[in-house]
């Protein structure tokens, strides 16, 4: 085996997926990835959009490829009015609101320098984009946030699964519990997304519903382990824990966006 740098190892598994027949129109990850123009330049040539993750000291060519700059330098020129609220996907707490801004970089319309920015803290975030054809900010923003949703998955996959729970020494044993582990936890997903209603076109009116929260992955892997290793106490006293926990999170669902709501509604009207 060749050492290969974790690029290279991602274009390889991107690759293995497309030839496969695997629809992905969009690539995202961090600075590791973003940073290796080869990776992005693989990208293109197979005609997959990206939103990779950059430092701000990542130089752009700007004025149709005539100007070089830092990003972060980019950003500093840029006026009030480039700026527009949207928001990155559904978090634990509601929207994920932060301030976006993108430039036309290089001399086409399809490679981007897209911005983030911190509401509260003014902390920036920089990637780099290139898309197929031309698409509006708001797809751009989507594909960001959807980062978000790996490291959840990962956070789920340690918390309910055990996937970083192990001690072992070779490969075969090491690639045994990670494949359990991820079958575990595609399994319980599975309930989960079955058992889970359509989504409302509205979601301020579902998190502010009454209604206890649809079955989550630890909810259902609580009650499987209660149905397999069954406790002294009653199946309904079980089955009435479990309605309570999930009434609870519903209540602390509806403050969360009670609480952002109001901050969105309050900061709109400070900028009119």
């Amino acid at each position: 085996m060749r050492f290969a740098t974790k690029p290279r190892l991602a274009w390889e598994m991107i690759a293995a997926a497309l030839d496969a027949g695997v629809e992905a129109p969009w690539v995202t990850g961090d600075e590791a990835y973003g940073q290796d123009p080869q990776l992005r330049a693989a990208l293109e040539a197979r005609g997959t959009g990206y939103v990779l993750a950059v430092a701000c000291s990542t130089r752009v060519r700007i004025n149709h490829g005539r100007t070089s700059l830092r990003a972060d330098t980019v950003v500093g020129r840029l006026p009030v009015t480039a700026w527009q609220r949207q928001s990155a996907g559904i978090g634990a707490k509601g929207p994920r609101y932060y301030d976006w801004a993108w430039i036309r970089i290089g001399t086409g319309n399809r490679h981007h320098l897209l911005v983030r920015r911190n509401r509260t803290t003014g902390e920036l975030a920089f990637y780099l984009c290139w898309s197929p054809t031309e698409v509006p900010l708001a797809e751009l923003v989507r594909v960001a946030g959807a980062r978000w949703s790996v490291e959840e998955c990962f956070q789920t996959a340690k918390g309910q699964v055990g996937l970083d729970h192990y001690q072992v020494r070779h490969w075969t044993s090491w690639h045994r519990h990670i494949t359990l582990a991820m079958l575990a936890l595609a399994f319980l997903t599975a309930l989960a997304a079955d058992a889970a209603p359509e989504p409302p076109a509205d979601t301020y009116h579902f998190a502010r519903s009454r209604d206890p929260i649809t079955l989550t992955v630890p909810e259902i892997r609580h009650l499987l382990v209660t149905v397999f290793r069954p406790p002294a106490v009653a199946t309904a006293r079980l089955l009435h824990w479990s309605n309570w926990r999930r009434h609870h999170q519903a209540t602390a669902r509806r403050s969360h966006y009670r609480r952002r709501t109001r901050w969105i509604d309050h900061e709109t009207t400070l900028e009119y």
